[in-house]
């Protein structure tokens, strides 16, 4: 049995640390600092709310929260559920304190604003949740980096769900999870008291111009166990995985010259995107369009539109394909 799970886990790809990196990157480009900077200088861009603004760098060091390491981690570890009021807040998401505990909430682990990407009503969603009181679980505690994450939504699980979890996942499992948030960079998905990532990359073998064109919130999807990391509660995922990958055999089947129907998924300034009935998707570059002058690509093209492309080649290996619609009539 060993042996067995060795293979899987041999088989499964490494999953890359930037798409969790992306995770953090989000919160970032939408002004969230790490927790230990919020606190520890109190940066400019953090709001306690009612529209003021904290002055940068003006704590002093008796003002600033002392973390209790040891009660973070076992919160962590036994998975316990704690309540701390909500003192502060960017577009990144909150920032959440109490006796000995501080930390951050990320915007898309709030079980209320799940699926909200209304970017321009964010700040006045955070805003009513100041001096409000969360349930809460630590999700992330690296004391080297002072940093501690908060989430909203895996306290909705009992404590020591997720230890329980993590116990009976492994890589290369297929398992079956509640879409909880569709967001820029991929999909939450509730597995049962553990929420995994189906990084964008994993949604499907062709092109995802957003997350929401393959799942919504509230969807039961079947997905595929990547990787785990226990001690920083994350499960990478897959939906595309559970398919065959038309990739694979592409060369085989369109052979170069062949003309077959597509359908466009994106319209660019430099051509379109279409995708074959396998699943695969090419490009049309302008250069293979009979434009009249003054005709843009956008003028004759949309997305969902059928036409009919020639094969010009394709490169499996990274996944691309030349396609072009020269001399061919149209429907």
């Amino acid at each position: 049995m060993a042996g067995l799970k060795k293979k899987m886990e041999d088989a499964m790809p490494v999953t890359d640390e930037g798409w969790w990196s992306s995770v953090l990157a989000e919160e970032n480009r939408n002004g969230s600092p790490p927790a230990s900077r919020s606190f520890n200088k109190k940066l400019e861009s953090v709001k306690v709310g009612s529209g003021s603004v904290v002055e940068s760098e003006k704590t002093t060091p008796s003002e600033k929260p002392v973390a209790d390491w040891q009660q973070i981690q076992e919160l962590f570890h036994k998975d316990e559920i704690i309540k701390l009021k909500v003192t502060g807040f960017n577009r990144g998401g909150l920032l959440v304190e109490g006796e000995g505990l501080y930390g951050f909430v990320p915007f898309s682990h709030l079980v209320d604003l799940a699926g909200h990407n209304d970017h321009a009503s964010r700040e006045h969603d955070l805003e009513s949740y100041v001096g409000a009181s969360l349930q809460l679980k630590v999700i992330e505690c690296v004391p080297e980096d002072g940093r501690i994450v908060f989430s909203e939504r895996a306290a909705q699980a009992e404590p020591g769900r997720r230890t329980a979890l993590f116990n009976q996942l492994a890589p290369g499992q297929t398992v079956s999870g509640t879409v909880t948030n569709v967001t820029d960079f991929g999909v939450f998905v509730d597995l049962g008291g553990v929420e995994g990532l189906i990084h964008i990359s994993e949604l499907s073998w062709g092109r995802v111009n957003h997350p929401n064109q393959i799942v919504q919130v509230g969807q039961t999807v079947e997905v595929q166990v990547l990787d785990l990391t226990p001690e920083r509660c994350r499960v990478a995922l897959s939906l595309k995985r559970l398919t065959p990958n038309p990739w694979e055999r592409a060369e085989s089947e369109f052979p170069a010259g062949c003309v077959l129907p597509a359908t466009i998924t994106s319209v660019v300034s430099f051509g379109a995107f279409a995708r074959l009935d396998a699943g695969v998707e090419g490009l049309v570059h302008a250069s293979e369009m009979e434009l009249p002058a003054g005709i843009n690509v956008r003028d004759v093209l949309s997305e969902g539109q059928v036409i009919k492309v020639r094969i010009l080649q394709i490169d499996a290996a990274h996944q691309r394909m030349g396609l072009s619609m020269k001399s061919i009539p149209q429907d």
